[in-house]
């Protein structure tokens, strides 16, 4: 059964499933009934992050627009323009074994594409969760419902997987951020043009 964690909370991926190598992110949402007239675009990204908390360059930002890594450790999986239908609307795969020795956190954010232009925020999203699944076996290990606390944020950091004496954990972070994908993009050292 899948752990459930709460805003704030850790727990170790790695110690709990040892050879645990590859894992799939998935972030899932739903859009509330009311509608401001256009698709709602939610992105999933990924930043992986050096011991300062920022990317060493652009390249360690992956999402619809570099969906892969060089290392091959984090593959974005396409862009849903939509979130329509059940299950994870974006998937993120992570291997382990190929995380950079210089990536001590990997990030993993969803934003509202658009957001200002469209008239959109969190506050209009509900059912959005962030899941960990072991791609070895299909086992879902960790899960995080995000709840229903935002209101005029337009991007989210949902969680982070990172390093910790030799192991890999999981931290559910929950934290709203103003300003779209621009603002999470300065907050992790990534210019935007």
């Amino acid at each position: 059964m899948p752990i459930s964690l709460s805003k704030g909370q850790k727990v170790d991926l790695t110690k709990g499933n040892p050879g645990l190598k590859s894992i799939m992110v998935g972030l899932g949402w739903d859009v509330n009934a009311f509608d401001s007239g256009a698709d709602f675009d939610l992105d999933a990204a990924a930043f992986l992050l050096g011991a300062n908390g920022r990317c060493p360059t652009e390249k360690e930002f992956i999402f619809y627009g570099n969906l892969e890594h060089s290392s091959e450790s984090v593959k974005h999986m396409g862009d849903n323009l939509t979130g329509e239908g059940e299950g994870d609307d974006e998937e993120i795969h992570v291997d382990l074994a190929k995380i950079p020795a210089n990536v001590e956190k990997i990030a993993f954010t969803v934003t509202i594409y658009e957001a200002e232009t469209r008239r959109q925020n969190f506050g209009q999203v509900s059912n959005s969760y962030i899941r960990i699944v072991d791609q070895t076996t299909g086992t879902e290990l960790i899960r995080y419902d995000l709840g229903e606390d935002f209101s005029i944020e337009t991007a989210i950091v949902v969680g982070e997987l990172y390093r910790h004496n030799g192991e890999w954990k999981f931290n559910a972070i929950g934290s709203g951020f103003q300003g779209g994908l621009a603002a999470l993009c300065g907050h992790y050292g990534i210019e935007v043009a």
